[in-house]
């Protein structure tokens, strides 16, 4: 079991910036990406950004060049740098990680508990 924590939400207005931070423990083993969904009130989760242990990055249509995620291998950490927020990117973000176990290769995906970002107009 793997416990992320997560930080960096809060309340912004339009045009400004914020920073998620996900960690999942530097004794976490095993993971092969980490990334950042959203969920707004009344619509489906949806993919912010994702990033592989080889680098390999995957952004939401919407993101349109505004965020960057980055990821740290050896501690196990993921950010995600939003800037020119709008006020349709409020909603609660979500940390998650994918991976296989390394003694058995059994396939894993935890959730972190979501942290609201909210953007004022």
């Amino acid at each position: 079991q793997v416990h992320l924590v997560e930080s960096g939400g809060g309340l912004v207005q339009a045009g400004g910036s914020l920073r998620l931070s996900c960690s999942a423990g530097e004794r976490a083993s095993g993971i092969n990406a980490m990334g950042w969904y959203r969920q707004a009130p009344g619509k489906e989760r949806e993919l912010v950004a994702t990033i592989s242990s080889g680098g390999i990055t995957i952004y939401g249509d919407f993101v349109k060049g505004r965020f960057t995620i980055a990821g740290d291998n050896a501690k196990n950490t993921v950010t995600l740098q939003m800037n020119s927020l709008k006020p349709e990117d409020t909603a609660v973000y979500y940390c998650d990680i994918e991976g296989r176990t390394k003694n058995n290769g059994i396939p894993f995906n935890y959730w972190g508990q979501g942290t609201q970002v909210t953007v004022s107009s």
